[in-house]
């Protein structure tokens, strides 16, 4: 199985600590200043790609010193340097791809990023965005494990498709059954698991599942 952890150039204080992700991901992508932060985090940088008008001249330096590969493109052009980096990473054809520094900064970029996951599902990939608060993964219909995370004390389900059909939470604080949920629904928001594991099960749509934690509470970042 072949992870591609890509990092983009969303804010530095919502990164999490990359390291903790050093046994998951076998290449790293930086797109523009992502690329720095998986240096300044001493991780191998594979491919780092990008406009690169975020970084300094210097910080460039750097970046073209320790990178495998390195592909600039100018800052006029129709892609945005994460599409750039995910195309580079659908030719290594992984199992799964994580996203870094793709929330915070610009409304834009960050809802374009979401939907990003989606494309990555539609491959056959397992698409996962995580930063220092928030997982979110895309799921499709079928039957689906949850797992008891110390770091994420909320569990939310939220349509990514007007409909989605046949849900059912199982092992669960507020459980479901053979529900229909709406695109702008908050019946699924700040659920809780009450064991070690849930389930949840869906007909039809697309489901992304959120674990998150407030920003104010003191745990242990990853």
């Amino acid at each position: 199985m072949t992870t591609i952890g890509i990092v983009a150039n969303g804010p530095a204080s919502l990164l999490p600590n990359l390291n903790a992700y050093r046994n998951d991901v076998d290449v790293w992508i930086g797109a523009d200043r992502g690329a720095l932060s998986i240096l300044q985090s001493q991780l191998p940088l594979s491919i780092a790609i990008g406009d690169f008008d975020s970084v300094a001249r210097e910080e460039f330096i750097e970046i073209e010193k320790h990178a495998d590969t390195i592909q600039t493109h100018p800052s006029m052009k129709d892609e945005t340097d994460l599409e750039l980096a995910l195309q580079q990473a659908f030719k290594l054809h992984p199992d799964a791809i994580f996203l870094f520094g793709a929330t915070g900064g610009r409304l834009d970029h960050m809802f374009i990023n979401m939907q990003t996951l989606i494309l990555i599902q539609d491959r056959g990939i397992t698409g996962i965005l995580i930063d220092k608060d928030n997982y979110v993964e895309v799921t499709k219909p079928g039957m689906h494990q949850v797992m008891s995370d110390s770091h994420y004390t909320h569990i939310s389900f939220i349509p990514a498709t007007p409909v989605v059909e046949g849900l059912t939470l199982t092992g669960f604080l507020y459980p479901l059954e053979d529900t229909t949920l709406t695109m702008g629904s908050t019946l699924c928001i700040s659920n809780k698991l009450q064991a070690n594991s849930g389930t949840f099960f869906y007909k039809e749509g697309i489901l992304l599942l959120i674990k998150s934690r407030d920003a104010s509470e003191n745990t242990i970042l990853r």
